[in-house]
């Protein structure tokens, strides 16, 4: 069955980013991508994703050109985009509950993965969309920035998990 997952990083402050929209302070933490609740288990169970304009604008960024999925992705935005060459990556202003039926079919079997950012996690979680909250908590506070969801959640814990620095836990959506 399909779940639609937002998997992701906070700060123990719960911030997915700084004020200045870097990762720095996440990409300098340890962490094994195929230790408990690890990167590369969770990839293995995506068939789609969705990400806002932000997350997609820091990911060409920081990496030019290059694509690291190779699934389908949807971005979020209303701002004009360009495509990395050969990716499937469709920029929309939909409302998320337009698109999710196709990201569920594109993903098949396999999850939905919302990248980023913790707003568009919520407008998932607003329609009734969003399934699970994964989350490695890491050991710093950035007093400010992107916060992981700003919305209000009611959330059951189903697995937790040291990974290498974090903190790592796993929520179920409790929908009303």
């Amino acid at each position: 069955m399909t779940r639609t997952v937002y998997y992701t990083a906070t700060s123990l402050d719960g911030f997915i980013a700084d004020e200045r929209h870097s990762l720095d302070w996440l990409l300098s933490r340890h962490s094994d991508e195929h230790g408990p609740m690890g990167y590369a288990e969770f990839e293995k169970r995506v068939g789609a994703l969705a990400m806002g304009a932000t997350t997609y604008q820091w990911v060409q960024e920081h990496d030019p050109g290059a694509w690291a999925y190779t699934v389908p992705a949807w971005v979020l935005t209303h701002r004009q985009f360009t495509a990395p060459p050969g990716a499937d990556v469709r920029f929309t202003a939909a409302d998320v509950a337009e698109v999710h039926g196709q990201m569920v079919a594109a993903a098949g079997d396999r999850d939905v993965w919302i990248v980023g950012g913790g707003d568009l996690a919520g407008q998932f979680a607003d329609r009734g969309l969003l399934d699970e909250v994964v989350v490695a908590i890491a050991p710093v506070t950035l007093g400010g920035g992107a916060p992981l969801l700003p919305r209000r959640l009611e959330l059951v814990r189903t697995e937790e998990a040291v990974n290498g620095e974090f903190v790592c836990v796993r929520y179920d959506v409790v929908r009303g």
